[in-house]
């Protein structure tokens, strides 16, 4: 008898549990629904985003590569020009290399100063465009604004670091202070991150400057 009365318990207590959430549902069931519509909505924006900026950046390249072969540097800074700041700024670069190759140094020189100008230039973007104006006009730049960018460009951790040591270097040959040269080419040679192209570069000017690079100095044979 005890556990026939057990049982009816048990019974009620279900249907009493059936009928809250029953009522539960009916009454905030929506709720659940709208989570989950959200859910796959927020899916299937961020599926359709990457594919459209996907297909832009895509189609940003191929004009790019477009206006590269019209052999117009010009056009090249013409892709897109009210588009994202980041592919503006991209294209000004790529263009003073195409201007720097035809030896137009000037058009080169101002659309590089335009990047370093921008405000929206990025830390890269900004020290890479600082970097090629200084690689671009070397001796004829003026000195204290040379020395003045490449103290900046090689402080410690800066993007291009190496790089800007290797033009200090080189503008310390120019101003007549191979022995100063040869001392901050051996401390650039020992900093970590150098590429073999660095490597090697450094070891050539050593050899330029009449000073027989260490084996660790030369670039690995094979």
């Amino acid at each position: 008898m005890a556990n026939q009365n057990d049982n009816f318990i048990d019974e009620v207590f279900d249907d009493l549990r059936r009928e809250r959430l029953f009522r539960l549902f009916r009454r905030w069931g929506w709720v659940a629904g709208l989570l989950i519509l959200g859910v796959v909505a927020g899916v299937i924006w961020r599926e359709y985003s990457q594919s459209r900026d996907q297909a832009q950046a895509r189609a940003w390249g191929d004009a790019v590569l477009a206006a590269e072969a019209s052999d117009d540097p010009a056009a090249i800074m013409q892709v897109d020009p009210q588009g994202a700041d980041g592919r503006r700024l991209l294209a000004a670069l790529l263009a003073a290399s195409a201007w720097s190759e035809k030896g137009s140094d000037d058009a080169a020189a101002d659309a590089l100063r335009n990047v370093a100008g921008d405000r929206t230039a990025g830390t890269v973007l900004h020290d890479l465009a600082e970097l090629k104006l200084v690689m671009l006009q070397g001796d004829a730049m003026d000195p204290a604004q040379r020395d003045e960018i490449l103290s900046r460009l090689s402080r410690a951790g800066a993007p291009f670091e190496l790089l800007a040591l290797e033009q200090k270097a080189i503008a310390l040959v120019g101003a007549g202070r191979p022995e100063d040269a040869i001392t901050l080419i051996r401390q650039i040679q020992q900093k970590d991150g150098l590429t073999e192209a660095l490597r090697l570069r450094l070891s050539e000017m050593m050899i330029a400057l009449g000073v027989e690079p260490e084996a660790t100095e030369s670039m690995p044979a094979g």
